[in-house]
């Protein structure tokens, strides 16, 4: 049985463990690598995030900068702006919080002005991949917002994966880390309480890599925060799907997506992220249902 938490999104809370909550992905993008281009008009990306509500979704996370491997990250010539991601986001949170006014949004950002600006329009969380890494303001800005905050598990930056290392155990390396950046947020004013903890699937991790952070899932539960996983359409899903050494396409993986999320529920995830809703909500009521 995994455990019950109160995340408190400021003005808000939400209780985490009962169930397993999905939020889903709108890459307002031209290059995400699965969905890109797709909803990257600002009222198209809106349209899609309603109908994801409509789907089930408890969250919409929104994105404007993609994270792709080989992406360029940081303060130092990132390949998207803070003006740009903010012409992105902020208009589609607006727009979002304009028809739906009790959705609860997120934005999928590692900038601290954008993190600020978008809790502004009405985020009411702050998704980091960066863990609060790349951006030297972010754990402070985000201590003086009333939001939730998700503190992922990034080794590396994009532009660096391939040349990185292996690790004897990724596991291991993941959870002393994560347990590193949630002490810092805290020491920065972060709230225990608004902290969720992401181990970042497919975020310089090596294919095989990967596998033990989903078989061994609950050691995450250490960490006594709680648990967000995102594995949909991911390249090492494509791995473990190849036939003949042919890997299906991202929009070729749902449903090896959607059996690496039922294992994470069933080991104790909190909240799956994903592109496909439907599916994953139905599916996690199962999963559910088996785990009571």
């Amino acid at each position: 049985m995994r455990p019950v938490f109160t995340w408190s999104l400021g003005n808000r809370s939400l209780e985490l463990g009962r169930r397993t909550l999905v939020m889903g992905i709108v890459n307002v993008t031209p290059d995400s690598f699965s969905d890109g281009g797709e909803h990257f008009a600002p009222d198209v990306a809106v349209v899609r995030a309603l109908k994801l509500l409509d789907d089930g979704a408890d969250i919409v996370d929104i994105g404007g900068e993609s994270t792709r491997p080989g992406a360029k990250v940081g303060k130092e010539a990132p390949a998207v702006s803070a003006d740009e991601e903010l012409r992105r986001v902020v208009p589609v949170i607006v727009g979002i919080k304009r028809q739906r006014a009790d959705a609860v949004v997120s934005v999928d950002t590692y900038k601290a002005t954008v993190a600020g600006a978008a809790v502004k329009a009405g985020a009411e969380i702050v998704n980091d991949v960066s863990g609060f890494l790349w951006d030297a303001q972010m754990a402070k800005t985000v201590a003086g917002l009333a939001c939730g905050a998700i503190l992922m598990h990034a080794r590396g930056r994009p532009d660096e994966w391939q040349a990185l290392p292996s690790v004897p155990d990724m596991v291991v390396l993941v959870k002393r880390e994560l347990r590193a950046r949630a002490e810092a947020a805290v020491m920065a004013g972060t709230k225990r309480d608004r902290i969720v903890m992401d181990p970042g699937f497919g975020f310089g991790k090596r294919f095989e890599e990967n596998y033990p952070l989903l078989r061994r899932f609950q050691e995450f539960h250490e960490l006594r925060y709680p648990l967000m996983a995102g594995v949909s359409r991911k390249s090492f899903i494509g791995r473990a799907l190849a036939r003949n050494s042919h890997e299906p396409a991202a929009n070729d993986r749902s449903f090896g997506t959607l059996g690496a999320e039922i294992a994470l529920a069933l080991k104790g995830a909190h909240i799956i992220r994903t592109h496909d809703v439907l599916s994953s909500v139905e599916a996690l009521k199962l999963a559910d249902v088996a785990s009571d």
